[in-house]
């Protein structure tokens, strides 16, 4: 076979598995059963190059498949930040190469592409990005502040209501819908899943990502009870999952903005609203490692985006954690704007007065980062390059922060999903973690 030929064939077999695993998912890149499709493919296969070293990238657009004649606008910039660079290039047989230049600092560039400002796409290749610092300041306390917080959360008895959910159990499995008091204050519900089968199963925990919603499809990760786990996925704000679609948008609309609760008590440690969340998730593996059925060995966490973050954050605060599984951590490095570079969900730069001194030196106690150079616990580390919610430059610099063992999954062409291979493939990792 030529190389070219193999060249061909290569694309094509991208081309294949890009539409395979997009299918379910209707990502923005690759609108699920659209006549038109992107397939942009860099000239370093791993989508990486060193810095000071030139990115090309290989452009094709089609329709139905045939190759077409069209002039795309371009734009380029680092990951989530203004073009620096725009222009317009000819497809001749449906093909041109853009030459997207080169970083003088690690990071990544976002090529934006479109047609007559319409069928947009995009592919951010990084430079140097193991060497991505944080711009996230290590508080002297923060050890002191989170152990202040835990143990008061501690003097409250964990109450616990449960009852069986009928409708989510099978013949080898059983699920709970449980209310959880995890402080004085507040609660949190979660649907618990455990092997039918009496014995003694390690525990998941499994908290949500961003939102204020019910907790999805209970059914969808019912393989861990298959597969002899415990699995707790939880909610955070203390809502019912039993309500209706309607009520929860209710609630959300009372905030100013769509996720509007990681704003709240931000100008104090000490009343911002994610304090409560943190702490409730380590309540939450108290209850787990309370319960007669936990095998005394094994907890795990995982979770994606807001929940990859806080699964992170738990295996900092919580030494029973054994292994950590995560998603595209949101809450990273928040502050990195400060930085003129990506910084992490919720993006605080997109509203006003949110990079305040006092926002800042408050979001350090709650950001990813200063959890994750604190694990001691296996990480496995899920992201993707063309992630416009949780950048790639946040998830390197969370990646870079971990020295405990840790192992990576990197999908470049993901935006903010993981297809369901890899998620029931995280299922076996922690498998292979068994104590």
């Amino acid at each position: 076979m030529t190389q070219s030929i193999f060249i061909r064939t290569l694309k094509a077999i991208i081309l294949i598995m890009v539409w395979g695993y997009t299918l379910p998912i209707g990502a923005e890149n690759y609108p699920y059963r659209s006549d038109y499709l992107w397939l942009t493919v860099p000239d370093h296969a791993n989508w990486l190059y060193q810095v000071g070293e030139k990115a090309k990238v290989e452009v094709t657009f089609t329709k139905y498949g045939i190759p077409q004649n069209a002039e795309v606008a371009y734009e380029i910039g680092p990951d989530e930040m203004p073009a620096t660079t725009s222009g317009t290039i000819k497809l001749k047989n449906g093909r041109a190469t853009i030459d997207m230049g080169t970083m003088k600092q690690p990071g990544f560039l976002d090529l934006r592409l479109s047609i007559n400002g319409q069928y947009q796409h995009h592919v951010k290749v990084g430079f140097s990005p193991e060497q991505l610092k944080p711009y996230t300041k290590n508080p002297k306390d923060f050890d002191a502040f989170w152990q202040k917080n835990l143990e008061e959360a501690r003097q409250s008895e964990l109450h616990v209501d449960c009852k069986k959910v009928d409708a989510y159990c099978t013949d080898d499995t059983d699920t709970y819908l449980l209310k959880i008091k995890t402080d004085r204050r507040h609660s949190i519900y979660a649907y618990l899943s455990r092997p039918k089968k009496a014995g003694r199963y390690p525990v998941v925990l499994c908290p949500p990502g961003a939102g204020i919603k019910t907790i999805k499809e209970p059914m969808r990760n019912i393989y861990y009870a298959k597969n002899g786990f415990i699995r707790l996925e939880m909610e955070i704000h203390g809502l019912n999952p039993e309500m209706t679609t309607e009520q929860f948008k209710e609630i959300t609309t009372a905030f100013d903005h769509e996720n509007g609760y990681l704003t709240n008590g931000l100008d104090s440690r000490d009343n911002y609203y994610m304090k409560h969340v943190y702490v409730a998730c380590v309540r939450a593996i108290d209850y787990l490692c309370a319960l007669p059925e936990w095998d005394g060995k094994n907890v795990f966490v995982q979770g994606g985006s807001q929940g990859g973050a806080l699964s992170l954050i738990t295996a900092a605060l919580e030494p029973r954690v054994t292994a950590c599984v995560a998603n595209h951590p949101a809450l990273s490095d928040m502050a990195g704007y400060l930085a003129n570079r990506a910084g992490g969900y919720p993006h605080f730069n997109r509203l006003k007065a949110m990079l305040t001194p006092e926002k800042v030196q408050t979001m350090a106690y709650f950001d990813v980062v200063n959890f994750a150079r604190r694990i001691t616990c296996p990480v496995y580390l899920t992201w993707g390059y063309n992630d416009n919610v949780c950048p790639p430059t946040t998830s390197y610099i969370v990646w870079n922060l971990i020295t405990s063992p840790k192992e990576s999954l990197i999908t470049p062409v993901n935006e903010h999903w993981t297809s369901d291979t890899t998620n029931y493939q995280q299922m076996i990792w922690l498998k292979k973690h068994l104590k």
